[in-house]
């Protein structure tokens, strides 16, 4: 069992909310606030009853090395904006510099921990940075749902410290959209994977063959799965050491009668880069050119069906959606899910990028702040960061 944030007892104490503010920059400025923007809630909540919150993340890959350059300050500048409250960025994330932030009164209500990956203890879990982290609260709330599969310091190591510990309110929404595609509760079920690679989606594909009515797959990914079948796919990218899984994968559908798409025409060009408008190839990709997008009957067939759905799970683009050319694909597959009545759950911070691209982010039921969390949480598996909340009843 886990208690949720709004089931804890947090009045007048020091509690350490964990989140996810591993957001993208460029040039020092923040260039996507939604992994920010959807822990508000909980923020604000905690807010409402502690006597001291203290906000803790990573950001970026630091090696454990103080750098500047994945300083935590932009996002105390947004969050503080965000708030309405003065926020301190603490030096570190311990110390005795930290502690007395934590301990004074007349300090801001609201302390930013310095990035935790700052210290190798974090990611390797270190039982005395763990519980460095845990002095500084009486009461734990983790947020970071897309920092769930790791078994780290801040999501593992310091939460046996904690009776009073659970989830926040983004981390319980996530665990409720996402739970509900395993329990496969609402059917039609419609799973649309996409993205580059056959072996990043392994394990998600096995386990939702089992779980979904139907299985569209787009994206780079789909050239494996073609050339399993025989089909020519020019200089696609293939993996050829996944083309007798996706040929394993195949053959599994087909057994459990799971509707199984494959792109049919694509939107061709030699080269990415190159200046010539991209053409409609048909079925066979010709030897000198790279499917980059699906083509209009595909993206047809796959609208049809998401339309007889109850629920679809998006993870992953059908093109390089990056360049407008290659973009056609997944902008319309992500209107026609915004139009449709089937529960929308897009998982994967490419997909949401499109789906925002497309103008359409807001009409979707669940954008998913998980990355990694999503598809492993999607495989099936027991991830670190919600083990660590589980309670006895």
């Amino acid at each position: 069992m886990i208690r949720t944030v709004d089931e804890l007892d947090l009045k007048d104490k020091r509690v350490f909310v964990r989140v996810d503010f591993n957001v993208p920059l460029r040039d020092g400025k923040i260039t996507e606030t939604h992994r920010i923007d959807e822990t508000l809630p909980t923020l604000r909540l905690v807010l409402t009853k502690a006597k001291k919150v203290i906000v803790a993340s990573h950001l970026g890959r630091p090696s454990g090395k103080k750098q500047p350059i994945w300083s935590l300050t932009p996002v105390r500048d947004h969050l503080e904006r965000s708030l309405s409250c003065p926020v301190i960025l603490a030096p570190d994330c311990i110390g005795s510099e930290v502690e007395a932030l934590v301990r004074n009164g007349r300090q801001s209500k609201v302390i930013l921990l310095e990035n935790l990956r700052f210290h190798q203890g974090e990611e390797a879990n270190d039982p005395i940075f763990s519980k460095s982290l845990a002095t500084l609260a009486d009461a734990y709330v983790n947020d970071a749902f897309g920092a769930a599969h790791r078994a780290h310091a801040s999501t593992s190591g310091m939460v046996k410290f904690f009776q009073e510990k659970g989830a926040g309110l983004l981390f319980k929404k996530e665990l409720e959209y996402l739970g509900r595609i395993l329990t496969s509760s609402e059917r039609p079920l419609v799973a649309l994977l996409g993205g580059a690679k056959v072996s990043d989606k392994i394990g998600v594909l096995q386990n939702l063959i089992q779980k979904v009515d139907s299985l569209l797959v787009g994206g780079g990914m789909a050239y494996t799965f073609l050339k399993s079948r025989g089909t020519p796919v020019g200089k696609s990218m293939v993996e050829e050491d996944r083309v007798p899984v996706a040929s394993e994968l195949t053959a599994r559908s087909e057994r459990r009668k799971v509707c199984l798409l494959l792109p049919t025409d694509h939107v061709t060009a030699e080269n990415i880069e190159g200046d010539r408008e991209p053409i409609i190839t048909e079925d066979k990709i010709p030897a000198d050119s790279i499917g980059l997008d699906i083509g209009p009957k595909t993206i047809a067939r796959f609208i049809a069906e998401i339309r007889k759905a109850k629920m679809v799970l998006w993870n992953g683009p059908m093109g390089l959606f990056e360049q407008e050319r290659f973009s056609h694909g997944t902008s319309s597959i992500a209107k026609a899910l915004a139009e449709c009545e089937a529960i929308s759950i897009v998982a994967g911070g490419e997909t949401v990028a499109a789906v925002k691209q497309a103008g359409v982010g807001d009409k979707m039921n669940h954008l998913s702040t998980g990355g990694g969390a999503a598809l492993e949480f999607l495989e099936g598996k027991n991830l670190p960061g919600i083990q660590a909340l589980e309670v006895s009843k």
